[in-house]
C-alpha cells in the first residue's frame, strides 16, 4: 500500500519544483532587459590583399601577408552582460562611449558603414600620395554623421550618410558652409535643404540617389552645439536642426582602387588597407614576407589615429598567425599586455612611420610599378 506524502515531504517537493521555475523566470526577465551596454569581443583577422582591386594602374597580384582585424560589437541584455563577465577577452563599452548625446543606438550600423566608406577613400588617397601621386580634392557637401532623436532633422527624414549640397539657395561644399547658415537662424525658421539621400545596402555599400528638396524647421538647441573651427562662426547657436556633419570630399584618383569590406563597419582598418594598396602597387613586398597585421584609422594626409578594442584585436591577429602588429602609438601598452611572446607590437603615428618600421624588418621601400604622373 502506497504511503501518502506527508505535509513536510510535500513542502519539500513543491519547493524543489519552484526553485527552477523562479530561476527560469529570472533568466527570461534578464534576457528581456536590454542594457545601454555593448560587448567587444575578438573578431577576425584576414588578408587585405585579396580584397583590393586596382584598375587603370600597374599592380602586382594580391599578396596575403597584410592582415586587417576587427572586433564583434554586440548590444547586451542583462543576462548576456552577466554571462560575459565569466568569459575572457571581453571589453564592455557603454552606449555613451559610442554615441553622441541624444543619438539613438539604431544609428550605429549606418555610422559604422559611413566610417568604413570614408576610411577606404582615405586609404586610397594616402597610399597613392605615399607612392608619389598627386591626388586633387574638391568639396562636395556636408555629409550627415549623426541625427539626434526627435530633432527637426529626424522629423524631416534626414539620415546618416545623406549629403547636404545646398541650403536656402546657397551651395554647400563643406560642413562649415552649412554651419554658417544655420548657426544664427531664429528658432522656428523653415530651412530649405538640397540633399542627396544615401542608400546603404545590407552589406554596407553606400550609393547616393539624385538630389531632392527637404524642408526642416529649426528648433531651440537640445544639446550644446559643437561648432569646431568654422571661420566666421562664434558663440552659441541660436537654433539647430539636430544633426552632426563632416566634409564631403571627392578625390581625383589616377586609377580605380576598391576594397571589398562587405558587412564590416568602422574606420579602424584604415592603416591595414593603406598598406595593402601600397604593397599591390609596389615592385616588391613591403612586409619582407612577414605576416603583418595593422589597426588604426588613416587620414588622407597619412596620420594614423587611435581605435577601440585593441586588446581583442591582438587576440584575433595572434590566432591568425601574425608575427608583427602595427598599432597607434597610444595603444602599444594595451596591445603588448594582450600579446603572446611571438607577436611583435610596434606603435606608429603616421603612415611614413609604419613603412619605415616595415623596412627595418626587411620589407622593401615602396617603389611604384608605374611612374606617378601629375606629381
Amino acid at each position: 500500500m502506497h504511503d501518502p506524502i506527508s505535509p513536510r515531504r510535500r513542502r519539500r517537493w513543491i519547493g524543489w519544483l519552484a526553485t527552477p521555475a523562479i530561476l527560469l523566470v529570472a533568466i527570461l526577465a534578464l534576457q528581456a532587459w536590454t542594457l545601454p551596454e555593448y560587448a567587444l569581443t575578438p573578431g577576425d583577422a584576414r588578408a587585405v590583399g585579396p580584397l583590393v582591386s586596382i584598375h587603370g594602374l600597374a599592380a602586382a597580384p594580391p599578396r596575403h601577408d597584410i592582415l586587417l582585424t576587427d572586433v564583434y560589437l554586440e548590444s547586451l541584455t542583462a543576462w548576456q552582460w552577466l554571462v560575459m563577465h565569466f568569459q575572457s577577452h571581453v571589453q564592455f563599452v557603454s552606449s555613451a562611449e559610442l554615441l553622441d548625446p541624444g543619438v539613438p543606438p539604431s544609428e550605429l550600423g549606418a555610422q559604422g558603414y559611413l566610417e568604413m566608406y570614408d576610411s577606404k577613400q582615405a586609404a586610397a588617397v594616402a597610399g597613392l600620395r605615399a607612392l608619389g601621386w598627386s591626388v586633387p580634392a574638391r568639396g562636395t557637401g556636408a555629409v550627415i554623421t549623426a541625427v539626434v532623436g526627435s530633432s527637426p532633422a529626424q522629423r524631416a527624414g534626414l539620415a546618416v550618410g545623406d549629403e547636404i549640397v545646398g541650403v536656402d539657395g546657397h551651395r554647400v561644399a563643406s560642413s562649415c558652409d552649412l554651419v554658417r547658415v544655420i548657426h544664427n537662424l531664429p528658432v522656428g525658421t523653415r530651412v530649405r535643404l538640397r540633399v542627396a539621400p544615401v542608400h546603404i545596402s545590407a552589406i554596407g555599400r553606400l550609393t547616393w540617389r539624385p538630389v531632392r528638396a527637404i524642408t526642416a524647421t529649426s528648433a531651440r538647441p537640445g544639446a550644446p552645439a559643437v561648432v569646431g573651427s568654422c571661420a566666421g562662426v562664434t558663440g552659441a547657436a541660436r537654433s539647430w536642426l539636430g544633426l552632426a556633419v563632416e566634409d564631403g570630399v571627392a578625390y581625383h584618383l589616377p586609377g580605380d582602387v576598391q576594397v571589398d569590406t562587405r558587412s564590416i563597419g568602422g574606420p579602424s582598418a584604415g592603416l591595414a588597407m593603406t598598406l595593402a594598396i601600397i604593397d599591390q602597387l609596389s615592385r616588391h613586398p613591403i612586409t619582407g614576407h612577414a605576416i603583418v597585421a595593422a589597426t588604426g584609422t588613416i587620414a588622407p594626409s597619412g596620420q594614423v589615429g587611435d581605435v577601440g578594442g585593441v586588446a581583442e584585436k591582438t587576440v584575433a591577429v595572434q590566432r591568425a598567425g601574425a608575427t608583427v602588429f602595427l598599432v597607434p602609438t597610444v595603444e602599444v601598452a594595451t596591445a603588448r599586455a594582450a600579446a603572446s611572446p611571438g607577436l611583435r607590437v610596434i606603435g606608429v603615428r603616421t603612415l611614413a612611420q609604419a613603412l619605415a618600421a616595415l623596412a627595418r624588418l626587411g620589407g622593401a621601400v615602396p617603389q611604384p610599378l608605374q611612374a606617378p604622373s601629375g606629381s
